[in-house]
């Protein structure tokens, strides 16, 4: 049975019964695109910094743009870390797009310098071995078998700008009863990691909404999961 988010102080329901989404807004830039993109996927789309907000949305979306440690900084700000943390440990569905997926790693390290992520999967942010960096343009991604995120996408091209990557998946599934997260690379230089797909927790290196019918079709694909999700 769905919880009505006017009792939690969240988001009320949609009257067109559209699964509500909140994309949450601190300070990351321009993040109109992503709000109009998961609009058309036919979600009810929010743009909040209110906690309240971001906690009881049926899905809550992190963008990311700049360096590491200024997203970091910025969320925290808005008390980002506990808001994420406490959605995913409720199974409540999180997307991180671009700088958004890289800090839930462990660490970034730019210009030498290291920051702290926050630490949902272990790895380090680093500068891609690349002849040219930024990485910028379209790209292949290879999807896992069972990816729900890249269904009917699986072979198409989406849109990177970064020119830090996670190159490596330190991931140890030490549970025997744990569903391995699965994970999709992209390469320039070398391989790296362009999305994970961990339970309610899913992130993506490249912009989906700036991938044209690929991304259109992958935001569809995690809209649609909240619409099953809500009606459980």
């Amino acid at each position: 049975m769905a919880v009505d988010a006017r009792n939690l102080g969240g988001p009320a329901p949609d009257p067109e019964g559209r699964p509500t989404v909140v994309v949450l807004d601190y300070g990351s830039g321009n993040v109109r695109s992503a709000v109009r993109a998961l609009e058309r996927a036919g979600a009810a789309v929010t743009l909040s910094a209110k906690p309240e907000d971001a906690l009881n949305a049926d899905g809550l979306v992190v963008p990311g743009v700049g360096a590491f440690a200024t997203v970091m900084d910025e969320l925290k700000a808005v008390d980002g870390a506990r808001i994420i943390g406490r959605r995913v440990a409720g199974g409540r569905p999180v997307l991180a797009i671009c700088v958004g997926l890289q800090v839930l790693f462990e660490r970034g390290v730019e210009h030498g310098v290291e920051s702290e992520g926050l630490g949902e999967w272990p790895g380090s942010v680093e500068l891609l071995p690349a002849d040219v960096v930024p990485h910028m343009g379209w790209n292949t991604v290879t999807a896992p078998e069972g990816s729900r995120l890249f269904e009917g996408v699986e072979s198409e091209r989406f849109y990177f700008v970064h020119s830090y990557g996670v190159q490596k998946w330190e991931f140890d599934v030490s549970q025997p009863r744990m569903a391995a997260p699965l994970v999709t690379w992209s390469e320039h230089g070398a391989p790296f990691i362009a999305a994970v797909e961990n339970g309610p927790l899913c992130a993506t290196q490249f912009h989906p909404e700036k991938s044209g019918d690929a991304g259109a079709r992958l935001l569809r694909n995690w809209v649609s999961s909240l619409k099953a999700k809500a009606a459980a």
